[in-house]
Formats: C-alpha cells, sequence, structure tokens
C-alpha cells in the first residue's frame, strides 16, 4: 500500500457489500462530483454494489495557467496525441491499484470490481484496466480517451482480454472531441478487448439515457 493513499468518498448498499464500482472523476472535480447519481443508477438492493469515488491529488495543470486543482495528471497541450502527461497518468494508476487492493482485502473479489472514469478518470481506468493482473467485473470509460494507444500492445496485461469494456461519448463534446473516445474504443478492439462503443446527443457530460444504460450493464456484469 503506497503511504498517499487516495481519499475517497463512498456510497455503501442497505446490505453487505458484494462488488464495488470504484468511479473517477474529471479535472478539476473531486469525489463528490459523481456521488449524487448513485440513487439515479436505481440499483438492486440485493446486488450490494458499494461505491468508492476517490479525490484525485492536487497538481498545478499546465493548461489552466499553472493553476493547482485535482487532476489525475497534468495536461500541457490540447493535442491529441501529447493530452495526457504520462508520468502522472502511470502514478495515478497506481494508486487507484491500490484502492482495488484495498477492496480486495476488504472481501471484494477482483471479478466483482467495476473500474469507471469520467474524462481524465477514464483515462486511468483504461490505463489500468489494461494493465493489471487483476480480472474485473468490467472497465468503463465516459467521455474520456486513452493514453499512449501505441504502447498498449506492449503493456497490455491479458488477464481483462475477455473483461466488457463499456466506451461511451457525446456527439457534442467540445472539450474531449467524439473521435478521441472512439480511437480509444477502436484500438481496445484492435488489442483483442470485447469493447462496446455508446454514443449519447450531448456534451461532456453524463445523461439520463447514459446513466440507464450504466445501469443495465452493471446489473448484468455484477449480478
Amino acid at each position: 500500500m503506497s503511504e498517499h493513499a487516495l481519499p475517497y468518498v463512498e456510497v455503501n448498499p442497505k446490505s453487505k457489500p458484494r462488488a464495488t464500482v470504484i468511479w473517477l472523476h474529471g479535472l478539476g472535480d473531486s469525489g463528490n462530483g459523481f456521488a449524487p447519481i448513485v440513487p439515479d443508477l436505481k440499483l438492486p438492493d440485493e446486488l450490494g454494489i458499494r461505491f468508492v469515488f476517490p479525490h484525485a491529488p492536487m497538481r498545478p495543470v499546465t493548461i489552466n495557467n499553472g493553476m493547482t486543482m485535482r487532476a489525475w495528471y497534468d495536461i500541457t497541450s490540447l493535442d491529441f496525441n501529447n493530452r495526457a502527461d504520462s508520468q502522472g497518468v502511470t502514478e495515478s494508476s497506481a494508486l487507484v491499484a491500490d484502492l482495488i487492493e484495498k477492496e480486495i482485502a476488504q472481501g471484494i473479489p477482483a471479478h466483482k470490481i467495476v473500474l469507471a472514469g469520467f474524462s481524465q478518470g477514464g483515462v486511468i481506468a483504461l490505463n489500468l484496466g489494461t494493465r493489471t493482473a487483476h480480472t474485473l467485473a468490467g472497465v468503463m470509460s465516459m467521455s474520456s480517451y486513452m493514453s499512449e494507444p501505441e504502447k498498449l500492445n506492449e503493456e497490455a496485461h491479458s488477464a481483462n482480454k475477455n473483461t466488457p469494456f463499456f466506451v461511451a461519448h457525446g456527439t457534442h463534446d467540445d472539450v474531449v472531441p467524439i473521435f478521441m473516445g472512439n480511437t480509444a474504443f477502436k484500438v481496445l478492439e484492435s488489442n483483442g478487448y470485447q469493447a462496446t462503443w455508446h454514443e449519447y446527443a450531448m456534451q461532456h457530460n453524463v445523461c439520463m439515457q447514459q446513466l440507464n444504460d450504466i445501469s443495465s450493464w452493471l446489473q448484468e456484469k455484477l449480478s
């Protein structure tokens, strides 16, 4: 366990937790940002799904004039190929990997853990989900993209080759253009991952139809 363990917000089920969704927020947000959507997912109590919403570390973000905010990594440029600072992606992936270990230590098996992320959080989810040695229940990337897709082939671990990847994006996203999300999906597919593509008439956010689809997907993967 790292001594820099990530703080988080948790939303526990009424029954004993039997599965966990670790959900990573976007740039400048916090674990509090997505926690209120849990009731909207209308998940059955008997599935015992616990949600963990970690807070990203505070760091200066170059494209925001070096302002310090919660960020999973620095963004030095909006250029598609160099948007994510790879060292930051690696460090944050390790911190989230510690959270997975913590859930496993508390009795939630890896195959009952879903790793989810929005925007920057999705970059971490895709990075860790393709490299972890734990076989997870699923990986979800929302309005996001892949850091260094050209490295996936050599760095990928086979543990999640049969794990479902839910890749979603808004058609009107002006923060992370939809082609970036679709590129991540195609890279997953070409590397033999079980990815599905979902697009919604929305901007850089989540919408009710998407939450309904996520709910159905989580119930199927965690039942």
